[in-house]
């Protein structure tokens, strides 16, 4: 709609002598403006960039960017390709609403129902398994609401809410967020209250709030691997249940732009045996144990 409203504006001036279309001027002017507005609203700054090739690729991602994953696959995509990797940090629901505006290139998703219906509306091509993670719920070390005895998420999450313990929730739309809510429907409660805080914020940042409130938090097992050591209050109190496996996608563009097929070159990158040697190995070295799992494991899981 930018475009048509552009182009007609353009040839209007070339039909019109200038001087008697200075209101004319104005308006392109105007035009022109909302149109720049309009395209840089479109295109976020990149959180981080990786490589420094010419052609460049958009990827929109929460905690695989903010824990490094993304720059260890990209630094070494880039060593072979004519890339340069624009990370830009979103939870899934934002990163796929991004792609669908196609404001990026790529991302890498966990929430399996969206991407599908991506994938389905034809705004989304090439969805890939390129591996997965876990969630947690995290608490207080006194765990007020008892879900240490817990079975299921499902049961975790009835505990929390009938005892009222306070539990944060990113809000946010992200695959977490979303995974959240699917406990809570598949439990029957619909949380709100005082106890049911919603920060709207990503991973680490509510991890960190939950840790000042005495909270829950469902958070992947990757970020409470990475940052436990600074967290004082809480405690991993539940995990296991396949309900709660987190599984990942990439998926990009379905155009045929360089920046789209250098995006699908990354995607197969990723689910190669190089690309997935990285997601096997990532945060061995400092920590001790690795922070994914690589698409092999989490193929199980898929539904």
């Amino acid at each position: 709609m930018r475009d048509g409203f552009l182009i007609f504006l353009i040839k209007l001036t070339e039909v019109c002598n200038m001087r008697r279309c200075a209101v004319l001027a104005v308006l392109l002017s105007l035009g022109l403006f909302l149109f720049s507005a309009a395209a840089l609203a479109e295109a976020p700054a990149c959180t981080e960039t990786y490589g420094n090739g010419s052609i460049t690729v958009r990827l929109a991602t929460g905690s695989p960017g903010e824990l490094g994953l993304v720059k260890a696959l990209a630094e070494e995509f880039c060593k072979t390709h004519d890339a340069k990797i624009c990370w830009i940090q979103a939870g899934s629901g934002a990163a796929l609403q991004m792609l669908k505006d196609k404001a990026v290139d790529m991302c890498m998703s966990h929430s399996p129902a969206l991407e599908k219906k991506a994938v389905e509306e034809g705004w989304a091509a090439n969805r890939t398994l390129i591996g997965s993670n876990e969630f947690y719920i995290v608490g207080p070390e006194d765990d007020p609401a008892g879900i240490r005895e817990a079975k299921t998420a499902v049961e975790a999450f009835t505990k929390i809410a009938n005892s009222k313990a306070t539990f944060l929730s990113r809000g946010d739309n992200s695959g977490t967020h979303v995974k959240e809510m699917s406990i809570w429907k598949k439990a029957g409660i619909t949380p709100s209250g005082d106890w049911y805080v919603v920060t709207g914020d990503f991973m680490i940042a509510t991890l960190k709030k939950c840790d000042e409130l005495r909270g829950y938090f469902m958070t992947d097992s990757s970020t409470w691997i990475t940052v436990k050591k600074d967290i004082k209050n809480l405690t991993l109190l539940f995990r296991g249940d396949p309900e709660i496996v987190n599984i990942y996608h990439a998926l990009t563009l379905p155009d045929d732009s360089d920046s789209t097929r250098m995006a699908v070159e990354l995607v197969k990158f990723m689910a190669s045996e190089e690309g997935q040697e990285i997601f096997r190995t990532f945060g061995v070295a400092e920590y001790g144990e690795p922070l994914y799992n690589d698409a092999e494991y989490a193929k199980q899981f898929e539904k």
